[in-house]
């Protein structure tokens, strides 16, 4: 790694594009602080995998971390949305917050569909494609080439590329790079640890910037995929955005500090700083959750005869945190007033709380649930 070089820079004319080195190639390790690091970083994510084969209804709680990983990936590219008017239905959310809105549903979307879809499709320019149309389908990048690689050049930063912060390599060599990197993906011969692979992996998608708009949410998204692909993970429950978005500031100049200054060491120990903590932060979420959910449950078993239908509705919630009279009804499959009944339980028992103020459609939250993903 001490001889790393990550490329250079090509005169284009008017301006200058990165031109990437191939990465699959023979890497060693000998740096002590990146070892240790990856073992730490190790023991997390097997501590956390482990953790989450033994949850109940595990895939009640990855549908929140799914949601959360949306708005804070989204949030990085100034997407105003957060975790609960995520939650809303289209309807009720206004008009200037729409698209916000329709491009974290996308991200959703694509997420969990790119995860069934490696059943079938290894982790490959494919299923990056695919993600990618599913990503920017009906939304702000529609008429971006959705789901193809960008025709022409592209530059971060700036309002235009003369005053671009980066500009990725030309278009015309997408092709070969991103095959460079699907074989460094799969080349089993040149053993390099994963959570290291991926992270290279990641910084140099970043740096190809393959398709012209949503190169960054599928860059994240890519993380998780390649986890859950090669088995380290086996419930897609591992997300950075957060991490990514608190500390933004130094994603962006950790990732470029690779480019200006050789320097993958830095890049990569922030990035398993990142997996560290957000491992520890997954295991202590789901200690919480599961404590909330057995008080909760507690509390329903003082309604008697009503408890069977409340535990229905505990169980929506858990899953989506935010409900309206018309969904009680069909899951429990009573009359509009006993579903009121059941909701009056239900804030009596502090576990619904109403959040609209209004007299008509009002909306109801399992805030205590909702906050454990919020803070």
């Amino acid at each position: 790694m001490q001889d790393f070089k990550a490329g250079k820079y090509i005169n284009q004319g008017y301006y200058k594009s990165f031109q990437p080195e191939e990465i699959n190639k023979q890497w060693l390790l000998t740096d002590m602080e990146l070892i240790a690091l990856l073992s730490k970083a190790d023991r997390q994510v097997g501590r956390l995998d482990m953790y989450s084969e033994h949850i109940p209804d595990i895939e009640l709680f990855i549908s929140m971390h799914v949601l959360k990983e949306a708005t804070q990936s989204s949030k990085i590219e100034g997407t105003q949305t957060n975790m609960e008017e995520a939650l809303l239905n289209k309807e009720d959310v206004s008009n200037e917050k729409r698209d916000d809105w329709e491009e974290v549903q996308n991200y959703i979307t694509a997420l969990q569909k790119a995860i069934g879809m490696l059943e079938q499709i290894p982790f490959s320019s494919r299923l990056i494609k695919e993600t990618h149309k599913m990503l920017l389908q009906g939304v702000r990048g529609e008429y971006k080439m959705p789901g193809q690689f960008r025709t022409s050049q592209n530059w971060i930063g700036g309002a235009s590329i003369n005053d671009a912060v980066f500009i990725p390599p030309v278009h015309n060599s997408i092709g070969d790079l991103m095959s460079d990197l699907e074989k460094f993906t799969h080349n089993e011969e040149l053993f390099f640890p994963d959570l290291l692979k991926i992270g290279i992996i990641h910084y140099q998608f970043e740096t190809i910037h393959p398709f012209l708009d949503g190169n960054g949410r599928v860059g994240r998204l890519l993380i998780t995929l390649y986890l859950v692909n090669k088995g380290i993970l086996k419930k897609p429950i591992l997300y950075l955005s957060d991490f990514f978005e608190r500390n933004k500031t130094l994603y962006y100049d950790n990732l470029m500090r690779v480019r200006t200054h050789d320097n993958l060491k830095q890049w990569l120990k922030f990035f398993l700083v990142g997996i560290i903590e957000t491992a520890k932060k997954g295991v202590d979420t789901f200690d919480e959750v599961l404590k909330l959910k057995q008080n909760s449950e507690l509390k329903i078993q003082t309604l008697g005869s009503r408890a069977n239908n409340a535990q229905k509705i505990l169980h929506y919630l858990l899953k989506h945190p935010m409900i309206e009279v018309n969904k009680v009804i069909e899951i429990t499959e009573v009359s509009q007033r006993t579903a009121y009944s059941l909701i009056a339980d239900l804030e009596n028992l502090e576990i619904l709380k109403e959040v609209t103020g209004a007299k008509r459609g009002k909306i109801y939250v399992f805030k205590d649930y909702l906050n454990l993903y919020t803070s």
